[in-house]
């Protein structure tokens, strides 16, 4: 069993959070947590493929330029070698995961 307050922590961009949930060599689950009004660098990989899902919050995930705005319980797929961001133009905290496989650590290209 695994949740935030057990998992490994680290903190990235403005303020942001993760949690690694799987960290293994074939795929990595991060819960991830954005302040109002924060991003992250635009971005690609050159062999991971991505899974965004919301848990809480609103998303505005930019890929390959195109906006794209997710609620609750939405998530969208990030091909390998499609630039891309994530967003949060809100009052409140955005909460999601994101599914990479393989891991994207150590495979990240600012766009």
């Amino acid at each position: 069993m695994i949740d935030k307050t057990l998992a490994e922590h680290y903190h990235w961009g403005q303020n942001c959070d993760g949690w690694h949930l799987v960290k293994s060599e074939v795929v990595s689950v991060i819960q991830e947590r954005m302040p109002p009004y924060t991003s992250e660098v635009r971005h690609l990989h050159s062999r991971s493929r991505q899974f965004f899902f919301v848990l809480s919050g609103q998303a505005t995930i930019e890929i390959d330029g195109q906006p794209q705005a997710l609620v609750m319980l939405q998530g969208v797929e990030v091909a390998p070698g499609v630039p891309h961001r994530v967003v949060n133009e809100f009052d409140e905290d955005l909460n999601f995961l994101v599914v990479s496989c393989p891991p994207s650590h150590g495979d990240r290209i600012t766009a």
